[in-house]
Parts: structure tokens; sequence; C-alpha cells
């Protein structure tokens, strides 16, 4: 007898195992899914509120089973994890799997893109954007339930951030990917490096500044004991976490379940945008009174940007996907205003 199952019959067995009935006949489902986030921090916070939505609004008959801080896989690996029926579910993010196809970073962060939360939910909601991004997610046996955006990231900076003159030389840690591209082409230099490196990194000078996150996280992180200069809003990136589902799973749940499952990600995602927000503000004004320099770009700095990551998108863009993707957000993007 072969142990070695196929990735089908992986698929099948985990959405046997995700749903069922109880004696009396009503239906039930049971959910494995994995985060990166811990209980602690606000975001797991906010996902524990999601859990407790989910199942009291199904009476019981969703169960979900929380792993976090991505402990039975990497966070890279959660979405072939759940592919393949090791999990069920998981709440990475889309900017993960660009490896597979490079039209995840456009349902992942898009770059220089949207000014809100609201306008990039907007995009997924009523612009057209689930039913594209639904098509990629289809493509590797998985389905596209909801987003939640924490909202614009801000930098932490040694030395002025006030326009893109600035980012000339500027030495500062980035993640891999499209990031780079961009702020290559804008003079500034990007350094690869981990996210537990930053601190040390700024401390001796390796680099400048760092792009880590939200302007409340980086704050939360100490990076502005060292770095007296922020940019707030943030305009460069503004990741979208997932929730992501094994398609036989999802397509094995009844519909009441899985509208409540779609239904709590729309609730997931408003909490989380208002929440933010509400600890930015706070932060900013604490930042000032601490002697921090806020630098808020015009909007034609802001433009030059944009230029400069429509750009990258281009190039980035290199699969069908991709490229539909891309004219997708353009052309919002282009409603709005904010590009030409």
């Amino acid at each position: 007898m072969s142990f070695v199952k196929t990735a089908a019959t992986a698929v099948a067995a985990a959405a046997i195992a995700a749903t069922g009935a109880f004696a009396d006949g009503h239906a039930s489902t049971n959910l494995r899914i994995q985060t990166h986030y811990t209980p602690e921090n606000n975001s797991g916070k906010l996902i524990q509120k999601f859990v407790d939505n989910v199942q009291t609004m199904s009476n019981g008959e969703i169960t979900v089973e929380m792993f976090w801080s991505s402990s039975v896989v990497k966070s890279v690996e959660g979405f072939d994890a759940a592919a393949t029926g090791i999990l069920d579910c998981e709440m990475h993010g889309g900017g993960y799997q660009t490896g597979k196809n490079p039209a995840f970073q456009f349902v992942g962060d898009i770059m220089g893109g949207y000014d809100t939360p609201y306008q990039q939910l907007s995009w997924l909601y009523y612009a057209g954007g689930l039913d594209a991004a639904q098509e990629l997610y289809n493509q590797y046996d998985m389905q596209l339930v909801g987003w939640w955006i924490y909202g614009q990231e801000s930098f932490a900076s040694t030395r002025p951030i006030a326009s893109t003159e600035d980012l000339k030389g500027w030495k500062f840690r980035s993640p891999p990917g499209m990031e780079t591209m961009i702020f290559e082409r804008l003079g500034a230099s990007p350094i690869v490096m981990d996210f537990t490196e930053i601190f040390t990194a700024l401390e001796t000078g390796i680099i400048d500044g760092a792009d880590a996150s939200g302007l409340a996280n980086n704050k939360g992180l100490g990076l502005y004991d060292l770095a007296k200069h922020a940019n707030y809003p943030g305009f460069h990136s503004m990741p979208s976490d997932h929730l992501a589902c094994n398609k036989g799973v999802w397509d094995g749940m009844p519909e009441h379940h899985r509208r409540i499952l779609s239904v709590g990600m729309e609730s997931l995602a408003l909490q989380t945008a208002l929440q933010t927000e509400i600890a930015n503000t706070e932060a900013l004004a604490t930042l000032k009174a601490d002697g921090v320099t806020i630098h808020t770009w015009s909007p034609e700095e802001l433009k030059k940007f944009r230029n400069a990551a429509q750009g990258a998108w281009d190039d980035f863009a290199t699969t069908p996907e991709a490229k539909a993707l891309v004219a997708s957000h353009r052309s919002y993007l282009q409603q709005l205003g904010l590009v030409d």
C-alpha cells in the first residue's frame, strides 16, 4: 500500500474533515486556521473577535481552531498548507505568494496606489476586484474569503524624508520584491533584511531608516527612540492580510456558513481600519511631543512616487493574471482621481 497521497486526495480528505453534521442534523464546520500574528497584539485580538463573531453567529455550527505565530508552518508556506489540506484556511497575505505568480503582489501590497484602506477595500468589493482576485486564487485550489487592511505604513528615519529628493542615497530596510525596484528608481538604496534586524541596523548606522509598519506599530517597536523623522500619513505601502481557504473545504460548506465567514471578514476589515486610525492618531500626538519631526508629503511629491510605482507595476506584472489585475487597479485609481 502506498502512503503517498495525491494533492487531490488530500484536498478531498480536508473537505470531509472540515464539514459534517451534528446528531440533530444541523451542519457543522470545523476550521483549522493559521496566522502569523500573536494572540496578544492588536491584530491577534481582532482575529479573536472575528472567531467569536463567527462561532456566535453560527450558533456553534462553525468552530475555529487558531494556530498563532505560524506555529504549524512558516508564514510563506501557509497558503500551500491550506491548499493541500494540512490546514483548512490561513490568515497571512497574498504578498507571500509572488514566487508562484507575480499577480499576488497586486492582491497583497499594491504599493503607491490607494490612499486609505477604504479605497482599497472598495476596489475589492465594488469595483470587480474580488472576482478578479478569485480567478487567481482558484487556480491554486484556494478561495479568497476577504481582506483586512490596517492602513498606510510609515517610515522611521534618522534623516529628513520630506520628498522624493530626500530619498536619493537613503539607505533603508526594505522587504524583498517590487518595493526594492520602486525605490531604486528614485535613487534610494534599499537593503533587504529580516524584520528582527531593524533596530540594531538603525542603532549602528547600517541603515538610515526602515520600512517596518504603521506609525503606531513603529512607535511600539521603539524605532522612534533612534530615528527622529517619520512620514504621516504614509503613501508607499498598505499591505492587505487575507482569509483564504482550501477550495474543497469552502465548496463543502453550506451556504449560510460561507456567508457568515464572508460577513465576518467585512466586519474585521472595518474594525481593523478604524482601530488603527485611532492608534496612529494617538501615536502621532505623542511623537510630536517627543520631538519627532513628522513629514507630510505634498500632492506633487505623492504623484512622483505613484508614477515611479506604476512603472514598476508594469515591469513586475509579467503574467496575464498580473497584467489583468494591474489594469483593474489602474482603471479604478483613475476613477478615484488618484492617477492620470
